[in-house]
């Protein structure tokens, strides 16, 4: 799983527009959505904002599994 999937997904399951996304990290919605579609790498900074506010890890929000 691409890390933009994973941040789609946890945005839609908090029930959350991609404006209001955009909001909490203090960027435009235009560029919130080129991170979400894979078109534009979104800096640590934003994925350490979305692991607080989603309270996840950034594993997580990356989409690494662990494999045992």
């Amino acid at each position: 799983m691409y890390f933009y999937h994973r941040i789609r997904d946890v945005r839609e399951d908090n029930d959350l527009s991609q404006q209001q996304v955009a909001d909490i990290l203090d960027i435009t919605r235009q560029q919130y959505q080129l991170y979400e579609s894979g078109k534009r790498e979104m800096p640590m900074h934003c994925f350490i904002e979305l692991a607080k506010y989603y309270n996840v890890s950034l594993d997580y929000l990356a989409g690494i599994k662990v494999h045992k």
